[in-house]
Parts: structure tokens; C-alpha cells; sequence
């Protein structure tokens, strides 16, 4: 099993930054998938970004150049990051950080809302 614990999100104006971070912690592997996905009122959930273990990333068309996923790691968990810059309202969201096993199973955060709005 695998816990994931987000923490930040909040209220931005337009324009403004915001940070999110997610610490899983439990059955950690070397070999994992960890990122992020945001779902806004009446829409579905979607891709913003994913890294993996091997350095690989991956963001949504909508986010390049303004978001930033990275990844720490010791002995005891794994925490990812999501640096978010040039906030717009269509960002908002309710973030969910997710991690996806060596086995490929997929865990999810309790979500936390992100709201940009003047």
C-alpha cells in the first residue's frame, strides 16, 4: 500500500504562482510513476503533469512552459512537487497527486483545490 498526503493549494489571482506537494510514502519502489491531475467543475479529470523514476516528464499542452513537476526522494518517501507560475482562472481545479507502482497500481491523493480568481 501506498499513502499520499498533498498539501498546498489555496486562493491566487491571475497571474500569480503557487506550489503543491504530495509525499507518498509506504511500499515505495525505485520503479514508479508520480504526477498530477486536476479535475474543474463538470469536466473530467485530466493529465496536467507526470515524471518518472527514469527522469522522464510529461505535461499537458496547456501547462508547458508555466508548470513544473520535480521529485524528491530519501529512504522513507517520495514527495512531488507541481511549481505552478503565470496562474490562469482555467486553472482551477481540484489537483489530485497520483503514483503509479513498478506493478502498475495507481494511487490517488485526496485532492486540493486551487483557485485563481481576482
Amino acid at each position: 500500500q501506498v499513502q499520499l498526503v498533498e498539501s498546498g493549494g489555496g486562493l491566487v489571482q491571475p497571474g500569480g504562482s503557487l506550489g503543491l506537494s504530495c509525499a507518498a510514502s509506504g511500499s515505495i519502489f525505485s520503479i514508479y510513476t508520480m504526477g498530477w491531475y486536476r479535475q474543474a467543475p463538470g469536466k473530467q479529470r485530466e493529465l496536467v503533469a507526470y515524471r518518472s523514476s527514469g527522469g522522464s516528464t510529461n505535461y499537458a499542452d496547456s501547462v508547458k512552459g508555466r508548470f513544473t513537476i520535480s521529485i524528491s526522494r530519501d529512504n522513507a518517501k517520495n514527495t512531488v512537487y507541481l511549481q505552478m507560475n503565470s496562474l490562469k482562472p482555467e486553472d482551477t481545479a481540484v489537483y489530485y497527486c497520483n503514483y503509479i507502482s513498478h506493478t502498475a497500481r495507481q494511487y490517488w491523493g485526496q485532492g486540493t483545490q486551487v483557485t485563481v480568481s481576482s
